[in-house]
């Protein structure tokens, strides 16, 4: 067992010879903590937290009261093959969270980024991407596959279909559900999702400058209601851009999708 002399770990807490618990980290009560988990250094799980598979987990992050991290994933297909999760620093892992590792057939690897916080009742499924800075509001469910990029926020009790991407600085309004890709900065809602405009709000609290807000307004509209199918507006977008943040919406537009676009209008 290679535990830290400077770590905390209650007598109550089960730690296996085979994990790693690095400098200052606290193991609270009740804590199971499995063989091939590594803590680094501040990390605190508070009490009743289980943590098991090949599971890292960043400096400073802490995790809360019945969360259960790097169990196998919910997917019939998996067999037992070796797969991992990895965490960021500084990330807030609220109560009753879960959180799966990868499947082979999945690239094998679940992440999450930097300063990230998952509210009470959240779940990350196998071989979902998660960016950093991202929210997921209480009971947010995230599918297999998905990639969720940096700065996204998804509101409470959304459901997010699988290999569905969202882009980075999007927000998804309370009760939603998301079954194709969000286009970066965009503002979803309604039970079955729609793109009904910016998250102006969080470009404006992230000090993004007024005239590109102006040249996102504009590509929005062109996106909306321009000529051609929805990928031929982007191209367009692309050629005419001087935005940084407008060419990260074309970028996105035109990569690889596997659940099509939510365009505007579209439920």
């Amino acid at each position: 067992m290679a535990i830290d002399p400077s770590a905390t770990v209650h007598p109550s807490a089960v730690v296996d010879d085979a994990a790693t618990v690095g400098p200052n980290c606290t193991i609270g009560p009740f804590c199971l903590v499995g063989a091939g988990v590594t803590l680094d250094a501040g990390v605190e799980l508070t009490s009743h937290v289980v943590v098991k598979g090949d599971t890292a987990i960043g400096e400073d992050t802490q995790v809360y009261a019945f969360a259960v991290i790097g169990e196998i994933p919910q997917d019939k297909k998996f067999q037992g093959e070796s797969t991992r999760l990895e965490i960021g620093k500084r990330c807030r892992i609220r109560e009753h969270v879960t959180v799966n590792t990868g499947t082979a057939g999945g690239g094998g690897l679940t992440a999450i980024g930097d300063d990230c916080l998952l509210m009470a009742g959240c779940h990350v499924a196998h071989d979902a991407m998660i960016g950093n800075r991202v929210i997921l509001v209480n009971s947010a469910a995230i599918a297999g596959h998905c990639i969720i990029e940096d700065d996204v926020i998804v509101g409470g009790l959304c459901g997010v279909h699988q290999f569905v991407r969202i882009g980075q600085g999007a927000i998804i309004g309370a009760v939603t559900m998301v079954t194709n890709d969000v286009i970066p900065y965009g503002l979803v809602q309604a039970p079955r999702g729609e793109l009904s405009g910016l998250n102006l709000v969080g470009l404006k609290r992230r000090g993004v400058a007024r005239a590109d807000i102006t040249a996102l307004r504009a590509a929005f509209q062109m996106l909306a209601q321009g000529e051609g199918a929805f990928q031929d507006r982007a191209r367009r977008l692309g050629s005419e851009s001087d935005s940084p943040y407008v060419d990260n919406i074309v970028e996105f537009v035109l990569g690889h999708s596997d659940r099509s676009y939510l365009t505007p209008g579209q439920g």
